[in-house]
């Protein structure tokens, strides 16, 4: 199903997720994890991530996953359902633990923080072809993966290996690489995620990403690596994004932004594209709607963030290219409903 297509069926949800979510604990104050004495519970998980961004944004979401029978297992289903995600297709499993990491509060993208994980043997590890709902999968317009789960298990990557896989009526496919060298103790990775990502519609990696995971260098090498999906989206940080989609190519830059946390951006800004590609919206305004969805997500302590509303977002991305350029954004700037006027700078 391409893009295009993705925008007029009409059948079953909008978008489903399909991956693990984990309780995450967050210091409440600066320094070491050794030194951290207490911690904020929160959560987080790519996919559950982009839900729930899209089901805030007013589309309706389905969430598939497995956690296990216990009170983190509760509180993902209660927080994830609670921002409006079909969480029904969620499986409990009696016999493994649901996912909990720790982290400290720096920049993912630098590795300037430090993350404890306490994932393997979880429950959402055991997803696979025979313990999930794969009509429930397959039901929305849209199908939402990351990479992520792919390293989780033996089974999760043939659960993976399946849902990218072709065949008639399947919905369209979006793919985030989301490398993480922590997960792939086999070196398995590049060549498991280019697989995978070469079956998807559409595909999301970072310029970096690519680079550190193929050794590409710019845009033009990553969509000769990538050939398949119809549309590849390369993310290039504070600098903006780059979409190829057939034949055409379009660079959108990112407005400024007085980040918080450089947490949950990704996340953020494929949940602001699917949005708009659900729309029917052109390229660039798809883009320009990823750029805002991150720039929510930059601008609080967390991964979740309040979207800006819908209009207050169509404002900013009906700007013209000089007054996208000198957009500034900040800490609640998703709730301000000034005019675009009011929240540019010089």
């Amino acid at each position: 199903m391409t893009a295009t297509a993705a925008g007029n069926a009409s059948d079953g949800v909008d978008v489903v997720a399909l991956g693990e979510s984990m309780v995450t604990f967050l210091p409440s104050r600066p320094g070491r994890l050794a030194d951290v004495p207490s911690f904020d519970r929160a959560i987080g998980g790519a996919e559950s991530n982009v839900a729930c961004a899209l089901a805030a944004a007013g589309h309706s979401v389905r969430w598939v996953s497995r956690v296990g029978a216990d009170g983190f297992g509760d509180h993902l289903v209660e927080i994830i359902g609670s921002y409006g995600v079909d969480v029904t297709s969620v499986r409990r499993d009696p016999a493994r633990p649901t996912g909990i990491y720790f982290r400290t509060a720096g920049d993912r993208a630098t590795d300037a923080h430090e993350v404890a994980y306490y994932r393997a043997g979880s429950a959402a590890s055991a997803m696979a072809v025979d313990t999930v709902d794969l009509d429930a999968v397959r039901a929305g317009r849209v199908l939402h993966l990351t990479g992520i789960t792919a390293a989780l298990s033996a089974q999760c990557l043939g659960l993976l290996r399946e849902l990218t896989a072709p065949r008639p009526g399947r919905p369209l496919v979006s793919f985030d690489v989301n490398h993480r060298p922590g997960l792939w103790q086999d070196g398995s990775g590049p060549q498991v995620l280019l697989e995978l990502a070469r079956g998807a519609d559409l595909v999301f990696v970072g310029e970096d990403e690519a680079e550190e995971v193929w050794g590409l260098h710019g845009v033009d090498a990553v969509r000769t690596a990538f050939p398949d999906p119809e549309t590849l989206v390369v993310k290039q940080g504070g600098r903006g994004a780059t979409v190829f989609d057939k034949g055409d190519v379009t660079f959108v830059p990112a407005p400024h932004v007085d980040v918080v946390a450089a947490v949950g951006a990704g996340d953020a800004f494929a949940a602001g594209f699917l949005s708009a590609t659900l729309r029917g919206l052109p390229v660039r305004d798809r883009l320009r709607h990823g750029h805002l969805m991150a720039a929510a997500a930059l601008t609080v302590p967390g991964d979740l963030a309040t979207p800006p509303a819908r209009d207050h977002a169509d404002r900013l991305v009906a700007l013209d290219d000089a007054a996208w350029g000198t957009l500034r954004l900040g800490p609640g700037w998703t709730q301000a409903e000034q005019a675009p006027e009011e929240v540019r700078t010089p």
